[in-house]
């Protein structure tokens, strides 16, 4: 009697389970363990060499203060010293309404702080906030917005006290997905109200000598291709705007490698971000720990060499372990080095 098409025998896996086995675990796990080459009736190649050939990039290392528990376990020395001895040459600081890097910080302490990470070797890469969210410069609030631009203007100051030349932006957002009830606002008046707001630091910014680099953002609906962001940046006729390009901030829909080429010279500073396209929504998860997600790294590392950049890349997290956090910045540290091919 001829087998059915479900079963070829008693021993073999049905279709629909090396169907269902391969949606769960994907075709490459299965196929390593013999399962779906006996199933499709192949016998496995021999293993390919799995090292691959790097070329050496001119790019420096740095990571973001929030892949670190700082300040709930770790405070600020404790973290410049960790990212120093696992081999990173700077780090991103984070802008908040209190703490340590805040509107409630002297200049004097400010300063110190810059002073602090070159005391230990590491450089200040560029300041980072939150704030840019709730108090957005497409915000409906009045207060928000003009709340906002004063934080900004702290910032820029903030960055210049620490020593470095690289404030982030998020230039507002049409609708927050983590806001629901939130309106959303139209475009033609997000565009408006984001330009008077880059505007306004304009000012502060040539004083300074601080670039406000506007980051890419997916979840915020605005500024969504890499023309749109050309032509925001562009606008302003000023050298002192230019671009802070995060690789996982539109992997949700695009490919990195695709808008380098395109924002070329007016990037200024990278968020070296890992995503899963796996994860087929919004969620903080879909950004994981580098070389465990779905980019290509080889495409992006060969567009950032082409356009010339040789800045900083800064890797960013927003889940820092609760046991050992240290694993992260050690691992993340490896992992650039490979990328940059430090270590073979």
């Amino acid at each position: 009697m001829s087998a059915s098409p479900d079963h070829d025998s008693k021993s073999s896996l049905s279709r629909r389970e090396v169907f269902a086995y391969s949606a769960a675990f994907g075709s490459s796990f299965l196929a390593a363990q013999g399962l779906l080459a006996n199933e499709q009736g192949t016998t496995p190649v021999a293993a390919k060499n799995a090292k691959e050939p790097t070329k050496r990039y001119d790019m420096k290392k740095s990571i973001n203060l929030w892949a670190l528990p700082y300040p709930q376990k770790m405070t600020l020395t404790e973290c410049f010293q960790l990212c120093k001895d696992a081999g990173f040459e700077a780090v991103e600081v984070n802008y908040a309404l209190e703490g340590d890097l805040s509107p409630e910080t002297s200049p004097a302490q400010i300063k110190a702080i810059g002073e602090q990470a070159r005391k230990l070797g590491l450089e200040i890469s560029g300041v980072c906030s939150f704030l840019f969210w709730p108090y957005a410069f497409t915000h409906e609030d009045p207060a928000r917005r003009k709340k906002g631009t004063e934080l900004a203007l702290k910032m820029i100051e903030a960055a210049r006290l620490l020593g470095s030349e690289n404030l982030l932006c998020v230039p507002g957002s049409v609708y927050a997905p983590w806001i629901p009830d939130e309106p959303p606002v139209p475009h033609d008046v997000a565009l408006e109200r984001a330009t008077a707001g880059v505007k306004a630091m304009l000012p502060a910014a040539e004083k300074n000598q601080v670039y406000i680099n506007i980051e890419n953002i997916f979840a915020n609906g605005f500024l969504h291709s890499p023309q749109e962001m050309n032509q925001f940046v562009d606008s302003f006729h000023s050298k002192w705007v230019k671009v802070h390009f995060d690789t996982g901030n539109i992997m949700q829909y695009h490919f990195p490698e695709h808008w380098i080429p395109m924002l070329g010279k007016r990037i200024q500073n990278i968020h070296l971000k890992e995503y899963s396209k796996k994860v087929h929504e919004f969620n903080l998860n879909a950004f994981r720990l580098l070389l465990d997600g779905t980019t290509n790294w080889p495409a992006v590392l060969a567009a950032l060499d082409d356009t010339g950049y040789r800045g900083y890349l800064t890797f960013e997290y927003f889940n820092p372990f609760p046991h050992w956090p240290e694993a992260i910045v050690y691992h993340t540290s490896d992992a650039m080095d490979r990328m940059l091919g430090r270590k073979g």
